[in-house]
């Protein structure tokens, strides 16, 4: 009996359709003739789901206790013992109740698998276990319930089962997922548009991904050579010229023109390791392929024209574009070229791209050598073994008979030796002062500097030129291996620049100390001055007695007219000049840019101020003096002799001087709060509290019946600052409050996600569009049609300081079916245990079961029934809408 084959639908979130997408092939099956069961299928309430199983067999489920309740589980005895054609199993990631066959339910099905049974299951995209951090960091929520993906990408079928966030969102609104208790929750927070789009994204490039290795183990199989054009993939062939930049950029044009075009940049380099390509322009290159969301590969190959055929193939590329040769006319008497080779070669079955250039038919040259010194030291010895070497070990030959071979050998070894140790012309030396000695003591007639046997002649020749050509395969491998790790640093010192470049980092003194290290100085100083005439000033500087004067420095690097880098400790080779250049210039460019930096900071604040005084002056004008105005006539009629008062007249009247009082105080609390954040005085006190600590005391400003609050005490501890707390949310609440309808409550409530707690404040209002949300939180904003008397506008914008100096945000997002919420999140406190998933697991859990007595948490996330991912630490069943 073979193994079973399964075929898997993956989706992007619950509620796509997956489980909906199985029962419909199940029913296919069937009325194919198929034996189909439904060994585990969880339809969730949900009508649509529930009609599908009707007609389907189904394997009755095992009941397990745990935790004083009785759960079902799929029965593997039971469908193994009813051994079908194919089996439908709901949840791969599925976590089994303790006590079961085996803890996941992937190791049940791989039972099925084992015994021939074919086996149709469901699987989300977040519970790939490779996925587990990159989905935590898009939802906030930790997933919990994994499978290996090894386990899904040994199935034998994967279908996406694919909605667009707008459809899957709808869907939502209209409680064909989740009951409507949990909709609103679910819709702000885990089924956020970009959360869905993120989500989907991944999905569809996982399998993309699997079907590239299924075409590629196909093509591998049946030892497909020809290219398939399934897409197009397009091979530039580098040479490490400055023209690979355009080439590069017509490529990328060239995938643009095609769905799911691909570049891949591909360098080929000679095993021997010597060529002319410079490591600078093909670090750019890469960057830039990288940067046209291309690739960018490194192959050794001999033959350039059949490594770049070979890999292309190998990709299964459909285009490659290459330069026009740099080689001049008389060149071509060496061959036709790479560029005529690979399209002569290509076949029919790639399209090969000649693209001119500039550096078309200038030539090309081999780099000048530099003449990379091998140390002092290195050279010093070098000369000791290739001039005494041989005198010494002649003085030693005289005393023993080893014949003329063995000679010879023996100073040809010092030879290498003297190559090694000190480079070409210790080496020469050698080889001639060796020649002389061997003529001399070695070869008849002896002691005389000639040669009697012609062999002699031909030995002591041939011997000198071997010696002279292994001197000089070892001198250059000597310098190309010191240029080689010279060209490296400098490489890496250069990428050091330009990354911090893009990173935008400012420091100037950072960059002086990296210049010192880099060299060995002492000291490193960036000197300025006005004019020609103006004395020298430090405009940053690193070390001990730093340089006041270009003159005084052991090495200066002017930049620009008025600008210099001076460094002190030692001086420096003209070879290092050139990546000591680039770090003055880029030190320049910090300078000025700290600079603009600094003066856009004083020329901000000085806006801020201007403004901030000019709404001050407007608030005062009218929205302080109303109250006030208030106050005096009231008081003003009480004081009059004039009028008798009723005991109710007096008592109106001095409501309305509370009331007139209570607003003064509030406006101008407002006021000061605002002036120490923009003055920087507010000074956090942290300390761990729990919010429903807080929230409570923030509601005395509000009328009663007006708030409802949902605080789980279950949530964790949050570091804040209680009376920054306490006033943010007041502010929140009190602006809810003024906006919601009268018959509409303020909802108050709270949830865990990941390391921070969020607090939401939901109001069902006109709402404001999304141009609008970050303009209602800068100081005297009022949105709307607010009349004057209803504030300063300062609440929103004290509310978000003082959550940011707090370390939290504070944004605005709209409420599912109108209005708006504010998103207060504030930082967890560590080390607590997380309770706010485990009591929203359903009461078909072990998990709830042991929560039961728990308030429910948070609904934001999706649940293992219809609320969250499987996230809870205790065992969950995978109940998701399919």
């Amino acid at each position: 009996m073979g193994r079973g084959k399964l075929r898997i639908y993956l989706g992007a979130a619950p509620g796509v359709g997956k489980t909906y997408a199985m029962l419909s092939e199940a029913h296919r099956r069937v009325e194919r003739g198929t034996d189909c069961v439904v060994a585990f299928v969880e339809h969730h309430h949900r009508a649509r789901t529930e009609v599908m199983l009707h007609g389907l067999e189904q394997v009755p489920r095992t009941e397990l206790e745990y935790r004083g309740s009785v759960f079902t589980e799929m029965d593997v005895d039971a469908v193994l013992a009813r051994h079908p054609q194919v089996a439908l199993v709901d949840e791969l990631a599925h976590t089994n109740v303790p006590g079961s066959r085996n803890a996941k339910r992937w190791q049940d099905v791989q039972e099925l698998l084992a015994a021939g049974i074919d086996v149709v299951s469901t699987v989300n995209i977040q519970h790939l276990e490779s996925l587990g951090d990159v989905v935590e960091s898009i939802t906030g929520v930790r997933q919990r319930e994994t499978v290996p993906d090894e386990v899904v990408r040994r199935a034998d079928q994967i279908e996406l089962i694919d909605m667009s966030p707008q459809a899957l969102r709808r869907r939502m609104a209209h409680g064909n997922i989740y009951k409507s208790d949990k909709v609103d929750a679910a819709l702000s927070n885990y089924f956020r548009p970009g959360n869905l789009t993120a989500l989907r994204e991944l999905a569809l490039l996982w399998v993309a991904d699997r079907v590239d290795e299924y075409l590629t183990e196909y093509r591998t199989d049946h030892s497909v050579k020809k290219i398939w054009g399934s897409r197009e993939r397009i091979v530039v062939g580098l040479t490490g010229g400055p023209e690979g930049r355009t080439l590069i950029r017509r490529a990328a044009r060239l995938a643009e023109k095609g769905a799911g075009g691909e570049v891949l940049a591909v360098y080929i380099a000679r095993s021997d390791g010597l060529t002319s390509a410079s490591p600078k322009e093909l670090a750019v290159q890469r960057t830039l392929a990288e940067d046209l969301g291309g690739t960018f590969h490194h192959v050794v190959g001999d033959d350039i024209p059949a490594a770049l055929l070979d890999f292309a193939r190998g990709v299964n590329a459909t285009q490659i574009v290459l330069g026009s040769s740099r080689r001049k006319t008389w060149q071509y008497v060496f061959g036709p070229g790479v560029g005529a080779t690979v399209a002569r070669e290509s076949g029919s079955d790639l399209d090969v791209h000649i693209v001119t250039h500039d550096e078309a038919g200038k030539g090309r040259g081999l780099p000048v050598a530099r003449g990379a010194r091998l140390g002092r030291s290195r050279i010093i010895w070098g000369w000791l073994v290739g001039v005494a070497g041989p005198v010494v070990l002649a003085l030693f030959l005289n005393t023993v008979d080893l014949g003329l071979a063995n000679d010879m050998l023996l100073f040809l070894a010092l030879t290498v030796g003297a190559a090694l140790l000190g480079g070409l012309y210790p080496a020469l030396a050698s080889a001639a002062l060796g020649s002389l000695l061997l003529n001399y003591y070695y070869t008849p007639p002896l002691h005389r500097l000639t040669i009697a046997d012609p062999k002699n002649i031909v030995a002591i020749t041939i011997f000198f030129g071997v010696a002279v050509s292994v001197a000089s395969v070892v001198d250059l491998a000597a310098r190309r291996t010191h240029q080689a790790a010279r060209l490296r640093a400098e490489s890496e010192i250069l990428s050091f620049l330009a990354g911090s470049v893009l990173r935008g980092e400012n420091s100037l003194e950072a960059l002086l100390e990296r210049v010192r290290e880099t060299f060995g100085m002492e000291s490193v100083a960036l000197l300025e001055r006005e004019s020609d005439v103006d004395p020298w000033t430090c405009a940053g500087s690193v070390g001990p007695r730093p340089c006041v004067r270009p003159e005084e420095a052991d090495v200066d690097i002017p930049v620009g007219d008025h600008l210099a880098l001076a460094l002190s400790g030692r001086v420096l080779p003209a070879s290092d000049r050139r990546v000591l250049a680039a770090f003055a210039a880029q030190a320049a460019v910090v300078l000025d840019r700290q600079r603009l930096q600094h003066e856009a900071d004083q020329a901000k604040e000085l806006a801020e101020g201007n403004r901030i005084r000019t709404a001050l002056l407007a608030a005062v004008s009218h929205d302080l003096r109303t109250p006030l105005a208030g106050i005096k006539a009231a008081v003003s009629s009480l004081r009059s002799d004039d009028v008798a008062w009723s005991e109710e007249d007096e008592a109106e009247l001095l409501m309305g001087i509370e009331d007139g009082a209570d607003r003064l105080d509030h406006l101008v609390g407002n006021l000061l709060d605002m002036s120490r954040l923009q003055t920087g005085t507010v000074s956090p006190l942290v300390r761990e509290i729990d919010l429903d600590e807080v929230v409570p005391m923030a509601l005395g400003g509000v009328p009663e019946d007006s708030v409802e609050l949902d605080i789980p005490e279950s949530l964790p501890m949050i570091a804040v600052d209680a009376g920054l707390l306490e006033r943010a949310v007041a502010n929140l609440v009190e602006n809810a409050v003024k906006y919601s309808p009268a018959d509409e409550l303020v909802l108050v409530s709270a949830s865990a996600m990941a390391d921070r707690v969020e607090m939401r404040v939901v109001d069902r209002g006109p709402g404001v569009p999304d141009e609008a949300k970050d303009r209602i939180f800068e100081p005297f904003q009022r949105y709307g049609d607010a009349p004057r008397g209803a504030g300063v506008g300062l609440g929103l914008a004290v509310a978000r300081g003082f959550a940011e100096a707090m370390g939290g945000t504070l944004n605005a997002e709209d409420t599912p079916g109108g209005g708006l919420t504010m998103v207060l999140t504030l930082r967890a406190v560590p080390g607590r245990p997380d309770l706010s998933t485990a009591v929203s697991t359903p009461a078909s859990t072990p998990a709830a079961a042991a929560n039961a007595s728990a308030p429910a948490a948070d609904a934001s996330a999706p649940a293992t029934d219809a609320s969250v991912p499987p996230d809870a630490s205790a065992p969950s069943a995978e109940r998701q809408a399919s």
